[in-house]
């Protein structure tokens, strides 16, 4: 179903930046002052003719109105708002709506804020006497900022994990300089490298147990990559290389916008940036989503035609977000055997926890006890929305017996709205397949009948009754 177009606070902004009144303005665009102060204050949404009179009146670029995805701010505040700090508040959906629509900058400034005092009290309750005799003042463990980590994803969450300018200039030079056909792309990528930078990519023997990979010797210009590296890992490697040459300048402009404020966020941003622009290098935007809509989306296909991974193609899937050239709308992530989120990425509305584990119906910890099998799964969230879920184990290994393989669960998946454009979708009956009632984390699950809950709501009355016993040991009000 398609979502209403709410955009009050650009409106109001384009509106004071050109010194007119509600009254002026509105005259300009033909519609009328009570419309406009509606649509200023979010309580009309924007219709395709408003649209056009704003492009054709102020010479706009309708890409600057694509609005934030509410719903992930409105599910990330209600996590938040869920903590016993804030005990006996209950906000309305109503509340939260205006909130994250009329006044984004303060729900992220409130979320920041809350993550800082959690990271605080966690160090707090973890700290022992010495700890706290000998620490220095002013040190990271008691400074109660966001971890650099936490705040990098919040970054790319709240962009829709997509960076047009990144995407653009990697597919420029895909199309234009590479000429990058199908398939593995090492050599292709290692003579570009070494025309354009002068940098020549050598493989480097090392002992099994080491976890080097890649290291850049910038007074020798050598890209030296670990022997025995899968050709997709390899190619991988050498476009981060390419990214960090060619679009220094552009990352460095891009954080500085951002105003991180942890320590490391910015390095951490780095390495993320050359990650994104190597996968639109490696699988140029354009023909990419020519190719996923031509093959469903299926992604051993995809990896078979650009000479890529199941994690490569997926995380590449949650980033088809370019304006006017949308794709499916997918999530990607990747977890390890304990549960946790290593990876995640999404276009979609599936609310990831921000504190705490994953649910254990969700069929991607499934995937590890089913090696080289694809499992599809309709799943649906508390709020309602189902989705078409797909998951793979994956093993990565270095080549040796000596060296301890690596082993993760990848999952993808999008709204059951677009099931019938996913190949996924196919190998199930999507009317009689049975319905995973999965949630975001236990600790704001508010479903009252799960044989799985690990622990009750953390906004919820603990109910202990010792002369009755169910599958989970407690209930909650």
């Amino acid at each position: 179903m398609r979502q209403k177009f709410f955009a009050g606070t650009q409106i109001r902004r384009l509106r004071e930046a050109h010194a007119l009144t509600q009254g002026a303005f509105a005259e300009r665009l033909g519609i009328s002052p009570s419309y406009l102060n509606q649509i200023e204050n979010n309580q009309r949404p924007l219709s395709a003719s408003v649209l056009l009179s704003l492009a054709q009146s102020f010479s706009v670029d309708l890409s600057e109105f694509a609005q934030e995805d509410t719903d992930r701010l409105i599910g990330d505040l209600k996590e938040a708002l869920a903590d016993p700090l804030f005990s006996g508040l209950t906000p309305s959906g109503q509340d939260l709506k205006m909130i994250a629509g009329n006044a984004s900058w303060f729900a992220h400034a409130f979320l920041q804020l809350h993550t800082a005092f959690r990271r605080t009290n966690e160090r707090m309750q973890t700290m022992d006497d010495e700890d706290i005799l000998h620490r220095p003042a002013g040190t990271a463990s008691d400074s109660g900022m966001l971890l650099p980590y936490e705040e990098v994803r919040d970054f790319f969450h709240y962009r829709g994990n997509y960076i047009d300018v990144l995407d653009v200039a990697a597919e420029r030079i895909a199309e234009e300089e590479l000429g990058i056909g199908e398939g593995t792309k090492v050599n292709e990528l290692a003579d570009y490298l070494l025309r354009r930078h002068a940098v020549r990519v050598e493989c480097e023997k090392v002992e099994p147990t080491s976890r080097f990979m890649r290291r850049y010797d910038r007074v020798g210009r050598v890209l030296s990559i670990r022997d025995g590296l899968d050709p997709t890992s390899r190619a991988f490697l050498i476009a981060h290389q390419i990214a960090h040459l060619e679009e220094g300048d552009t990352f460095e402009a891009i954080i500085a916008e951002a105003g991180f404020r942890a320590s490391g966020a910015a390095g951490i941003t780095r390495i993320a940036l050359a990650n994104y622009f190597a996968g639109a290098l490696i699988m140029p935007y354009e023909r990419f989503l020519n190719a996923a809509r031509s093959t469903r989306y299926d992604v051993e296909r995809l990896c078979l035609m650009f000479g890529a991974s199941f994690e490569q193609i997926g995380h590449r899937l949650s980033t088809l977000q370019r304006p006017n050239a949308r794709g499916v709308p997918f999530y990607f992530v990747r977890i390890d055997r304990a549960g946790n989120i290593l990876k995640r990425h999404s276009s979609t509305r599936f609310q990831f926890a921000r504190f705490g584990g994953t649910c254990p119906l969700w069929n991607v910890h499934e995937a590890f006890e089913m090696p080289n099998r694809t499992l599809v799964q309709i799943a649906e969230m508390p709020d309602g929305v189902r989705y078409l879920c797909v998951a793979r184990s994956a093993t990565k290994s270095v080549g040796s017996h000596l060296a301890q393989p690596r082993h993760y669960a990848l999952g993808i998946g999008c709204e059951i709205s677009y099931a019938h454009d996913v190949v996924y979708s196919d190998a199930i009956d999507l009317k009689t397949t049975p319905v995973a009632k999965i949630g975001v984390s236990c600790r704001i699950c508010e479903r009252t009948d799960c044989p799985q809950r690990a622990a009750p709501p953390i906004d919820r009355g603990l109910l202990v009754d010792p002369d009755r016993r169910d599958f989970v040991p407690f209930r909650f009000t």
